[in-house]
């Protein structure tokens, strides 16, 4: 199954044994998405949240 990225457009390879709330990692722009839903045609994607580090702060 294919799907595009939301950030460059470009054709993204995602596994057939893929689950929601897996992060998927575009091979062109590094941008990172999760799995938001998934049918047997279809893969909805949304922006990865990035958890900064806190330093001990």
């Amino acid at each position: 199954m294919k799907t595009q990225c939301q950030e460059c457009g470009a054709e993204i390879n995602v596994p057939d044994d893929i689950m929601v709330g897996e992060i998927l990692t575009c091979p062109d722009c590094g941008g990172n998405f999760e799995i938001a839903s998934k049918s047997e045609d279809k893969i909805e994607l949304k922006p990865a949240e990035t958890i900064g580090e806190d330093w001990g702060q």
